[in-house]
């Protein structure tokens, strides 16, 4: 199973290289290890939207881990084929091209510094691209698992019939929005984007959730996206669960999104050391049933 032996929370590096770096990024992913954390997920366009940030997650993600002496025994997660994102981020119109593919490929190898890569995702889907010219450069055997994020359903079904046909391997995770709190843009018909909704559980591939906090929502951050009556009576409820269970809101979200009936893994993001200490509290919290249900329970 692809989440076997893994910590169950992952460590979102998207701040490595530009907000934290030097040894205040070490000393803030060896507290993640310290906690018995081995996950770690960035991407090929992390952090873009940091004037010339292109390629630094990656960059100081493979430099604090080869410090930390664990960079052959993480679990790295990155991710490649990623439409344009602004004037820092230039990609061609076709970016899920197998030569764009193998690139960022490479490119993300060389600037983790590493032979291998436990876990490769394709960030986002353009819809048209057939499947088998996606597939196929994702065979390199400088791969482990592959998966995908913010891919539909049938896409992957599509992409893993095919895979099943030649023999290749097919697609083990989606990584998508997931959280307690629904965003009101997962009602949108964004097809690069996409948040938890029924038709994932029915799927039942695993899921990798990033924005698993929600923002800061069930630490009372006001938050656009979820500014809605349900959600306001969940974070109710994680806060009266959060009592019981002698834990905080935050962390009552997090194992929620572990209670669900398929194989999950949320990640998160911070660059507070109190903050990480508080969701890395989650990982060993476990909800009742009837206390997972109850919190989505909405009237």
């Amino acid at each position: 199973m692809i989440f076997e032996d893994l910590f169950p929370l992952g460590y979102g590096a998207g701040s490595l290289g530009t907000v934290l770096t030097g040894e205040a990024a070490t000393r803030h992913v060896a507290i993640y290890l310290g906690a018995g954390g081995n996950v770690f997920d960035t991407a090929h366009v992390y952090a873009c939207w940091t004037p010339g940030g292109v390629g630094a997650s990656e960059r100081e993600l493979g430099r604090v881990l080869k410090q930390l002496g664990v960079l052959e025994s993480a679990f790295i997660v990155t991710k490649g084929g990623h439409p344009a994102f602004g004037m820092e981020y230039p990609r061609p119109k076709h970016f899920l091209a197998p030569e764009v593919i193998q690139q960022d490929i490479t490119e993300s190898i060389e600037r983790l510094g590493v032979e291998r890569i436990p876990l490769y995702l394709l960030h986002r889907d353009d819809g048209k691209t057939p499947v088998g010219e996606i597939l196929e450069p994702l065979q390199d055997p400088r791969l482990g698992a592959i998966g995908v994020s913010n891919w539909s359903v049938e896409r992957i079904t599509e992409a893993n019939t095919v895979a099943r046909e030649r023999g290749w391997r097919g697609f083990a995770t989606n990584q998508i929005q997931g959280s307690l709190a629904t965003p009101t843009w997962a009602t949108t018909d964004d097809p690069t984007t996409r948040a938890l909704t029924q038709a994932e559980l029915d799927f039942g591939l695993p899921l990798m959730f990033y924005s698993a906090t929600a923002g800061g929502y069930f630490a009372g951050k006001t938050s656009k996206p979820y500014d809605t009556p349900k959600n306001a009576a969940r974070r109710e409820r994680a806060e009266q669960l959060a009592e019981k269970y002698g834990a905080t809101p935050t962390q009552i979200a997090l194992a929620w999104l572990r209670s669900l009936p398929i194989p999950t893994l949320p990640l998160f993001g911070t660059t507070q050391e109190a903050h990480l200490k508080e969701v890395l509290g989650a990982a060993a919290l476990t909800l009742t049933a009837e206390d997972a249900e109850w919190l989505v329970a909405y009237p």
